[in-house]
């Protein structure tokens, strides 16, 4: 059974690197109970991201993990394989699907006081069904050659002034609906409204892409700033391998914004246990050790994340954009709004672009 669970892996994470892997990509599996020394995961992370910690996990403990990377559709998978489901471990890319993956009955909770103690209680669920693992701050960014000006709000991207100058991919990806949830739970629905047409009016152009491609187009000229996560514009300016992408990143610089008031809208990266992993006790050690010190600075140093154990530094480049003030609003009271703030971003229609 585990080899049929790795070869499944092996089609899945080909599947999701063209974009086309979802529910019913792949025929349901049935998990041995009984498999021993493995672990299976369930990831919307992409490999680069994990792989290096998850390689120093089964060098430290022996124990294999098997991944299914998906840009979509995990929770989904989860909910049908039911008890027949392989996953251990979910592994998400913001807080909203962890909350959905609760709501959903497809996670269980975990008391770990190891866990307890070294993630902060505002990045965990109240229950202790989900976790934090990394920290990014979804900021702007700005043209060095363009934008004279050094701090911002995320209120101030509505402002007439930038008509025509920013950048953004769709706003119903979850980074997005999360930062517009962000605005509801301080703002309400009638501003937040609001917010999305004076945004949508200063558009350059309809929302397209990552955030990759919103540097990209501000270092073409075509936008003069953009909404992207930190992480990226940190790979993309330590990018020795793709100098297109390095020269993308030396021609933004970060602002954090609302940095002198409620601070900047944080995100995270986490993980679940799920509600019928076979392998508990070694999804248990491995969640353990994603929490330590060691695999947080393999994060901080890999990915230039911000580690959400307070114990660990973020990485010399994100250090050197200095002190991150985070929104201190609970991370579950922005994922009950995430279903508004999507709702919102249709009814301005907001994909369609500046001109619709």
């Amino acid at each position: 059974m585990a080899m049929r669970f790795q070869i499944w892996c092996l089609v899945a994470r080909h599947a999701a690197a063209v974009l086309v892997f979802g529910v019913s990509a792949a025929p349901l599996l049935v998990a041995s109970a009984s498999a021993q020394g493995e672990v299976n995961i369930y990831s919307y992370r992409e490999p680069q991201l994990i792989d290096p910690l998850l390689k120093g996990f089964t060098e430290l403990t022996g124990i294999r993990t098997n991944v299914v990377y998906a840009s979509a559709g995990l929770n989904e998978r989860l909910a049908a394989e039911g008890q027949n489901s392989p996953a251990d471990l979910l592994f998400t890319v913001d807080a909203g699907r962890l909350s959905e993956a609760k709501e959903a009955g497809l996670t269980q909770a975990v008391d770990l006081v190891s866990l307890q103690q070294t993630i902060p209680s505002q990045y965990r669920d109240p229950g202790n069904h989900w976790f934090g693992l990394t920290m990014r701050s979804r900021i702007v960014y700005a043209s060095k050659e363009r934008v004279k000006q050094d701090n911002i709000t995320y209120e101030e991207l509505a402002d007439p002034k930038w008509k025509g100058k920013i950048c953004i991919r769709s706003g119903q990806h979850v980074y997005n609906t999360s930062l517009t949830a962000t605005l509801i739970a301080h703002k309400g629905e009638a501003f937040t409204e609001q917010w999305l047409k004076g945004l949508k009016a200063n558009l350059a152009h309809k929302p397209a892409g990552g955030d990759r491609e919103q540097a990209r187009d501000i270092y073409s000229g075509k936008c003069d700033l953009a909404v992207g996560n930190t992480y990226y514009m940190a790979l993309m300016a330590t990018n020795e391998k793709n100098p297109e992408q390095k020269r993308w990143g030396a021609a933004i610089k970060p602002l954090f914004p609302n940095a002198s008031d409620r601070g900047s809208h944080v995100n995270i990266s986490g993980m679940a246990l799920a509600k019928n992993a076979p392998n508990k006790a070694n999804a248990l050690k491995l969640m353990e050790y994603l929490a330590s010190e060691q695999a947080q600075k393999i994060y901080a140093t890999t990915n230039n994340e911000y580690p959400v154990n307070p114990a660990v530094e973020p990485s010399d480049i994100v250090k050197s954009w200095g002190q991150l003030k985070p929104d201190a609003l609970p991370l579950e009271n922005i994922a009950k709004f995430r279903k508004k703030a999507s709702e919102l971003v249709d009814k301005v229609n907001f994909d369609a672009g500046p001109s619709s």
